[in-house]
């Protein structure tokens, strides 16, 4: 199974539309694959330009990992050192932080991940997992 563009793009709207209906700040919404390339970005009027690396982080971080980013910041919290390390490894590019959703397949291979910003990280999670759902797809956080 891989998240096709079709999947992707199901992702960013419901995802925006969560964030539309809690009334989250301007929100983006990257989807990659499972090697880490981008599928799919969306930032929504009024979000700043800098939230495409911090989404794209987000992601990045969970795929490459092959944890959520709710796993990583306690991962970060208990082993700094090791996260600054992984981090050094990937040019800078891991933002270990909720908003960063693994994406698995039914049978729990990595497929891609989602990366979400704009608001606080625990509502860029809940905005994240709602887009993941309509999507059908396994997401975890």
């Amino acid at each position: 199974m891989t998240v096709g563009l079709s999947k992707a793009r199901v992702v960013i709207r419901k995802t925006l539309e969560k964030g539309n209906e809690l009334g989250l700040k301007p929100l983006s919404v990257v989807v990659l694959d499972a090697g880490g390339h981008v599928i799919a970005f969306e930032r929504q009027d009024g979000a700043s330009p800098g939230r495409f690396a911090i989404a794209h982080g987000k992601a990045y971080g969970a795929v490459m990992l092959g944890m959520g980013g709710t796993a990583q910041m306690a991962r970060a919290e208990a082993q700094a050192y090791f996260m600054g390390a992984v981090n050094g490894l990937f040019g800078g590019q891991v933002v270990p932080v909720p908003g960063g959703v693994l994406l698995r397949s039914a049978k729990g291979a990595v497929i891609g991940a989602v990366g979400v910003t704009g608001d606080t990280s625990d509502n860029d999670l809940i905005a994240a997992m709602a887009g993941i759902e309509a999507a059908k797809l396994n997401g975890e956080g």
